[in-house]
């Protein structure tokens, strides 16, 4: 059997990064929750993208609930959120017992339809906040969206987290809205094992999420709490992973580009497959190349060929509207998130993947045609 092609495995630098910055929380015994890592991980970061504060946390997730929480949402507030998206978009709304409404996709980005966003306001005037996904590194039509929202005065979450290095007409996306999100999972574009960025321009409401997730401890000599709080902030340890793997975003991007290029300049000539969307006005971090199969050849054949190879690859996410546990909840839309997902498929974006390995998933799905 030939060596395992993964989906998107965590790929550190070649130039050890990472090791030194652990190194110094080593030498310096920096091994508890904060320390200098975590503070120039924030800044760096928030410097990256271009916003004024930055709060790390323990993940996407984490960032997405405190976000909801900076802006209010309470039990019983409706908040607009994409379909088609990984269940860790929608659960921080339940954490905060309020409704979820979930939104199409339109075929031109993959992303929130504004078309669906607007009816969904006329049906849901007093929506408490509307988070925008940016999927597999592909950009939502901001500008659009964000007229929208600003028109209905709601705030807007971008949940950034497969789309870090992407940008929205020249601005990284995750700086549009009120909130950005990004995630360093272990198959995100850089990676720290696991953990997360709450972005924003609100300094004062960063500060505000950096409490909370330490836990809401007051200052006060013995332990006071005056709010709830969450477990929630990133450690000194996985910040130094991160610090080391922005200094190579910017290669990581240059990299999952020339995978969608192979695979488009390879599998494009091929009558029933088409492959995500890139407009003129989006320069995707290309997180997950993914094609839709129009005809007899259908993603669970490639994906069972490419297993049989030892290669991994996933189907498009499953709607959430789809979901066992959210199927209860309104809907907006056409059917297109649900069409994607039928007819999606995403291919193996590691970027330590060689042109050879490169032609061995493309000459599987050769064979299915």
């Amino acid at each position: 059997m030939s060596e395992r092609i993964f989906l998107s495995s965590p790929h550190m630098s070649e130039e050890g990064y990472e090791q030194q910055y652990v190194q110094e929380a080593f030498d310096t015994n920096w091994i508890a929750p904060l320390g200098t890592n975590v503070n120039e991980f924030e800044n760096e970061l928030a410097e990256k993208v271009g916003v004024k504060s930055a709060a790390a946390l323990s993940s996407g997730t984490a960032a997405i609930h405190l976000a909801l929480k900076a802006a209010d949402v309470k039990e019983g507030d409706i908040v607009f959120c994409p379909s088609l998206t990984f269940s860790a978009t929608a659960n921080p709304i339940i954490y905060q017992h309020a409704t979820p409404v979930f939104i199409d996709s339109n075929e031109k980005t993959w992303n929130m339809d504004p078309e669906a966003l607007e009816e969904a306001f006329k049906k849901y005037p007093e929506v408490k906040a509307v988070i925008v996904v940016h999927l597999y590194g592909l950009s939502a039509e901001m500008d659009r969206i964000m007229e929208i929202c600003n028109k209905y005065n709601v705030v807007v979450i971008e949940d950034a987290a497969e789309s870090l290095g992407t940008y929205y007409k020249g601005k990284h996306t995750g700086t549009f809205g009120d909130y950005g999100v990004f995630s360093f999972n272990g198959n995100k574009i850089i990676t720290t094992s696991g953990g997360g960025m709450l972005v924003s321009n609100n300094e004062e409401m960063v500060e505000k999420a950096r409490f909370w997730a330490t836990q809401s401890r007051d200052q006060a000599r013995h332990y006071q709490h005056s709010e709830v709080g969450f477990n929630y902030r990133m450690s000194n340890i996985v910040a130094g992973i991160g610090r080391g793997q922005l200094k190579v975003l910017d290669k990581r991007v240059e990299k999952k580009r020339y995978i969608y290029e192979f695979y488009k300049q390879e599998l494009g000539g091929l009558e029933d497959i088409m492959f995500m969307p890139w407009n003129e006005w989006d320069e995707p971090n290309f997180w997950l190349s993914s094609m839709v199969l129009t005809g007899s050849v259908r993603p669970v054949d490639i994906m069972d060929a490419l297993e049989k190879e030892n290669i991994e690859s996933r189907p498009v996410w499953k709607p959430m509207h789809l979901q066992p546990y959210f199927e209860k909840y309104d809907f907006i839309g056409n059917g297109i998130a649900e069409k994607l997902f039928e007819n999606g498929v995403c291919l193996p974006s590691d970027t330590k993947m060689m042109d050879e390995e490169l032609f061995r998933v493309t000459n599987v799905i050769k064979g299915l045609f």
